[in-house]
């Protein structure tokens, strides 16, 4: 079998001190470079301009929302942007000569920075059993073979139909439509390894997976929390929000267990003030937070939140808003009582005053917006975490009013549009009833399998069949040799692509790569040019068109992709006539208006201005629970417990990076430079080991009582708690579990991974890493 980790190979380690302020003219400066530096100026210039305007291309980076007004005509976007931008529309390619030259296995020793950096897909390729290297297929081979496996299956839920938040809402809208005629439910996504535990937590206690806030009402707020998320790295942009609410008096509490440049300060390359006179501060409380300590943190503040409306004779707490709203108010008060602030203090690894001092923010205001990412989804109690939040903002009264709310950050740029368009191993039977109504079929009722569960059935059971609707599955999933047999033991693995990654050279006995066009590419159809739509993390639906020549002339777009894989399975059989939904992306956005509740008039409103918001109940003070109540529950605090020689690990992302995409080698912010090997150590924690900086070191985990090791990473003395550690994803997803999950979401846990750390000893000695 090919690698299906990246290479044991380092690269010339350098450090700096890590920074105290985000973007400014740096951020500009490196933007360029990578735009620059992979496309011809004018074409560059062209990409740029045109990213987040009105008619143009929406960022396919992150999910953060665009201003609804007083968007900047010059660069509506950031360093991160940009790279994407460079990544997707860059002019060097991937063709057939270049399969020829590489075999599957050579191409598995190079890095993931590598691959990317090779260019753009532009040929369908095949690899069949027993072969060294893809060839070139023709487009009607390759989907007479996906037709053929998938007709062969004994049963359709043999298949599984992964989907990346890259995907448009017309795309994933045919995905979903396209799988369920087929027979079956399987439809994991990325939403299963990221913001899964959020979607849960919320819809129980809020009746809405989603987040309540608009970007307008940071300018209302009087307190910004910022838990578990580094925006400086991987949403830029709400950086431009922070300092416009600090600017309307707005408080930031930031809690982390790493101190991230992008919470400290923002030099925002566009404004004078920020040029002349330096960074706007952001941050005003800091609590460097143990890894995993959130929940007691949030508990202890809800105490003091409790003490101090007893002293103030029920002032403190939104009594009138908790008596009409909400349910379980008095179970949660009892919950509390059972709890000290000094152990709470104590789990937290924060020491009471700094907490006292930051819940005095809260104890004095009532528009209160709490922010999240990753740092908070991805641990056994994730969804706990999430809904001890909601616990805080509905103490407060801070659900449904301006200035206030829910606000969970999303990475992928439409993975919650993909989640409304049916992407979703679990869908409500209202959605299955309409599917039925509107098509004429019956769907499948019983459930499907998410990320984790479709890896072990793979795993478990060869002669499936997968196919990745964009994304690097075996780069973004856990437990990576686990995740690669998986992919190994399936008859055939399709990816729809854009760029050469991993998950191309971990494949089953036969395997495809359909190269598809990208967000800037101008995609034309047999009706004209065509834009495709999409949602951001507050629920904007908003269009995107591409503006760029495409790499090739044989590429096609995701929904002629799946069109051609229906019709080659379906056949005449099908309900749905889906020659003509490729021809013109309007009658999709017709299809989608006729199934789910919101798209009313869904082809005139996108057309306007800058899109349109979804219904969101919560932010109107509605709450679409079982009891029609927002609903207060009871979270325990985590069991985690370490051995004396055990270590707490959280998985990371380095600042040229999004996602599984490797944009370079540097960590910018936190001063790490031409290395991604390297595990973030406190200095005592490094002396108790007896180890040194640069010294190399062994990653284990043995959960399960199976040993997973990750080999060869560099140790770096840095500012983050005892007994915690950091690594960069996905470099150490070797050592989470794929038994390790989050309660009720299924989410894999790679912010707590319980490992130890061996030194490395070759011909007796141990080694230093070259620097």
């Amino acid at each position: 079998m090919a690698n299906p980790e990246p290479p044991l190979v380092f690269t010339g380690l350098k450090l700096d001190i890590p920074a105290t302020e985000a973007a400014g003219f740096t951020a500009v400066a490196h933007s360029l470079k990578h735009v620059f530096g992979a496309m011809p100026v004018a074409r560059g210039f062209k990409a740029l301009f045109k990213l987040n305007q009105k008619q143009g291309i929406d960022c396919p980076s992150c999910a953060w929302p665009d201003p609804d007004a007083h968007r900047s005509s010059v660069a509506e976007y950031c360093e991160n942007g940009a790279k994407a931008i460079a990544e997707e529309a860059t002019t060097r390619k991937v063709g057939t000569v270049f399969f020829q030259r590489y075999s599957v296995n050579e191409l598995s020793e190079k890095s993931d920075y590598w691959l990317g950096q090779q260019g753009r897909l532009t040929h369908p390729m095949v690899i069949r059993e027993g072969q060294t290297h893809y060839e070139k297929v023709s487009w009607e081979d390759a989907f007479s073979l996906i037709g053929n496996k998938l007709k062969s299956l004994l049963t359709p839920n043999d298949a599984i139909f992964y989907t990346s938040g890259r995907t448009s809402n017309e795309a994933a809208f045919l995905y979903q439509l396209f799988v369920r005629e087929y027979g079956t439910n399987n439809l994991p996504d990325c939403s299963n390894m990221c913001h899964e535990s959020s979607g849960v937590a919320l819809t129980e206690t809020l009746g809405l997976g989603k987040g309540s806030v608009t970007l307008e009402d940071f300018n209302k707020a009087e307190v910004i929390m910022i838990l578990g998320q580094n925006p400086g790295t991987n949403h830029p942009r709400m950086l431009s929000a922070l300092e416009e609410a600090k600017q309307h008096g707005a408080k930031i509490i930031s809690i982390n267990p790493l101190i991230e440049a992008g919470l400290l300060a923002f030099k925002h390359p566009q404004k004078l003030k920020d040029v002349v006179f330096g960074a706007e501060k952001l941050t005003d409380i800091y609590l460097q937070v143990k890894i995993n300590g959130d929940l007691p943190l949030l508990k202890c503040m809800l105490k003091l939140l409790v003490e101090a409306d007893i002293n103030s004779s029920g002032k403190t707490l939104d009594h009138s808003f908790i008596n009409k709203n909400t349910a379980n108010y008095d179970i949660l008060l009892k919950d509390l009582e059972q709890y000290s602030l000094e152990t709470l203090s104590e789990s937290c690894g924060i020491t009471l005053t700094q907490i006292k001092e930051a819940t005095e923010l809260l104890i004095n205001h009532n528009r209160i917006i709490v922010c999240w990412a990753m740092g908070l989804t991805q641990h056994k109690n994730s969804v706990s975490t999430i809904q001890e939040v909601v616990n805080l903002l509905l103490l407060k009264g801070s659900i449904g009013k301006e200035g206030a709310g829910t606000c969970p950050v999303r990475g992928h740029s439409n993975v919650q549009g993909d989640r409304t368009m049916g992407i979703y191993e679990k869908p409500k039977q209202a959605f299955l009833d309409k599917i039925e109504e509107v098509f004429g079929f019956r769907p499948p009722q019983e459930h499907g399998y998410d990320t984790i569960e479709a890896i072990k059935v793979m795993h478990e059971k060869p002669g499936k069949f997968f196919v990745g609707m964009g994304g690097n599955f075996l780069s973004a999933t856990p437990d990576t040799q686990f995740t690669a047999k998986a992919l190994t033991n399936c008859d055939l693995t399709v990816h729809i692509s854009t760029k050469l990654n991993r998950s191309h050279l971990i494949h089953g006995k036969t395997a495809l790569i359909l190269p598809t066009l990208g967000r800037t590419d101008i995609d034309k159809q047999a009706s004209g040019n065509q834009f495709v739509t999409v949602e951001d993390s507050m629920g904007i639906v908003h269009s995107s068109e591409g503006q760029l020549s495409p790499p090739s002339d044989t590429l096609l777009s995701e929904p002629a992709i799946v069109v051609a894989i229906a019709k080659a399975t379906l056949g005449k059989s099908s309900k749905v006539n889906w020659e003509e939904l490729c021809t013109d992306y309007d009658k999709i956005r017709d299809l989608i208006e006729k199934t789910i509740s919101g798209f009313e008039q869904y082809n005139q409103r996108v057309r306007k201005d800058f899109g349109f918001y979804l219904p969101n109940a919560p932010r109107e003070g509605q709450f679409t629970t079982k009891n029609s109540k927002a609903n207060f529950t009871i979270n325990p605090l985590s069991d985690i417990k370490l051995e004396s020689d055990e270590y707490l690990m959280m998985t990371i992302r380095s600042h040229d990076q999004f996602n599984t995409t490797i944009y370079g080698l540097n960590d910018r912010y936190r001063g790490i430079y031409n290395e991604r090997r390297v595990i973030l150590m406190n200095e005592k924690d490094i002396q108790a080991l007896k180890l040194q900086q640069y010294q190399v070191v062994n990653l284990i985990n043995y959960h399960g009582k199976t040993e997973r090791i990750a080999e060869r990473f560099i140790v770096i003395p840095y500012n983050i708690p005892s007994r915690c550690v950091a690594t960069y994803f996905p470099e150490t997803n070797v050592l989470v579990p794929i038994n390790s999950v989050a309660d009720k979401s299924n989410t894999p846990t790679s912010k707590s991974v319980i490992i130890k750390i061996t030194p490395v000893v070759e011909d007796g000695n141990t080694i230093l890493a070259k620097v």
